[in-house]
């Protein structure tokens, strides 16, 4: 197939009904993620919470990482109604809008604790709704539409985050925090008709027998189909590739907060500037996945991430300049959106179909884990332990690290550099000129 061909066939794969479902599972699975990581920042920021204790509300996104602990049971196990896939994916999505609502009653002023719970709960509703929108798109996607199908989802994901991350930061400058979460959570209703108006998909393989097989079988599988060293080195490479990325954007919010930006001008410039880049490149990432495979994706849209980061370290470095703003917030939707959706389709190639929510809920949990302990610390790392420490500044101290911390150009600079190792974990798990066969 000529690169006219391929490039013509992938704009016609983009007006069929599978990628309006993966649309729909993109936006139902990133709205309750970037509340969490833009929203809840942004609205305690302004409540007068610190940073550090900001920083530390990553350790709610633990349930992201520990999915595939009861992933087996979503595996194996179907509600009476809807389906096996579609049954879960609706009782998660109410679960979710529910607990979106309920931020709106809470006051971090007075009940900094009670909002650390109702997030976590948030968390666990959106880590179990993950777990089974991944198996359903997998399910729905022929493979040779992995790449482009992955990429329309990532791109529906991120676009999803202007709503916590423009739309609400627009609102909260007129409205009171209760209307802003209502109108967020409302947008989980995209969800709910997902759930009731897309068909359940025919499974790939048939589903466990037992919940011990569906829980033993997946690792066995993986780690006997690539032998340890290589089963290690993809481990190792979900886990790294976008740790860089991950931190730089832990504390964006505040970050733009701090630099003196106002809630509103941040909205608006997330909005126009983040939203078309982002589209319009993650559009054509997906079609170039059809030309390129998912290989050389990698490569090229993994480096896009990592030097999206400069974005921020120039910002960092100008002060609070409008047009520099929109440059660091386009980089960084871009570079995360390139690098995402090569990521995702990657995931979602090497998974086996007859265990496909347990190991992409490993999968994604690898790649979520650094954006929860190491986004943690992130408040400690700009701020630094300071004169008074609790027992973890205490123990930065111990090692040497400044009472004062490393002030935010110097920290997105060690994002840049954390991006290096993954990087390098191309040459064993993707190789440029290699192409991994599909799992059948």
């Amino acid at each position: 197939m000529t690169d006219s061909m391929a490039a013509a066939s992938g704009w016609r794969l983009l007006l069929t009904r599978r990628m309006a479902l993966c649309v729909m599972t993109g936006f139902s699975s990133g709205l309750p993620l970037f509340v969490l990581i833009n929203l809840v920042p942004a609205w305690l920021r302004s409540e007068g919470v610190s940073l550090k204790d900001i920083g530390l509300f990553a350790l709610i996104g633990i349930p992201y990482n520990w999915k595939f602990l009861w992933s087996p049971l979503m595996d194996r196990y179907a509600l009476p109604f809807l389906g096996r896939r579609r049954g879960w994916m609706l009782l998660t999505q109410i679960a979710l809008l529910l607990s979106i609502l309920a931020f709106g009653y809470l006051s971090p002023a007075t009940s900094v604790w009670s909002v650390a719970y109702l997030a976590a709960a948030v968390a666990f509703f959106s880590a179990s709704q993950d777990i089974v929108i991944d198996a359903y798109r997998r399910e729905i996607l022929p493979d040779e539409e992995l790449g482009l199908g992955n990429s329309v989802h990532v791109n529906a994901y991120r676009v999803a985050g202007l709503v916590p991350g423009s739309l609400a930061l627009i609102l909260a400058e007129h409205l009171p925090w209760s209307s802003v979460f209502a109108v967020v959570a409302a947008f989980m209703g995209i969800g709910v008709f997902l759930s009731l108006w897309a068909p359940e998909p025919k499974p790939l393989a048939s589903p466990p027998k037992t919940l011990a097989s569906a829980i033993v079988d997946p690792l066995r599988e993986f780690f006997s189909r690539h032998g340890l060293g290589t089963a290690l080195a993809i481990v190792a490479f979900m886990f790294l590739f976008k740790l860089g990325d991950n931190m730089a954007v832990a504390l964006a919010t505040p970050f733009y907060l701090d630099m003196g930006f106002t809630k509103g001008e941040i909205g608006v410039v997330a909005k126009h500037a983040g939203l078309w880049p982002w589209v319009i490149g993650g559009m054509l990432g997906g079609i170039w996945m059809v030309r390129l495979g998912i290989n050389r994706a990698l490569w090229l849209f993994g480096a896009a991430q990592w030097f999206s980061v400069l974005g921020m370290v120039l910002l960092a470095s100008s002060g609070p300049q409008i047009w520099l703003l929109a440059l660091a917030i386009g980089l960084e939707y871009l570079g995360m959106g390139l690098g995402g959706a090569a990521l995702v389709a990657f995931q979602a190639r090497i998974a086996h179909p007859q265990h496909l929510a347990t190991q992409l809920a490993l999968f994604t949990a690898l790649t979520g884990l650094p954006r929860t302990f190491a986004n943690a610390i992130t408040g400690y790392l700009v701020e630094g332990p300071g004169k008074t420490p609790d027992a973890f500044g205490q123990f930065l101290l111990d090692f040497g690290f400044p009472v004062d911390g490393l002030g935010w150009v110097n920290f997105f600079w060690l994002c840049f550099w954390i991006g290096i190792p993954g990087m390098l974990l191309l040459f064993r798990v993707a190789p440029w000129n290699g192409e991994h066969k599909l799992v059948k």
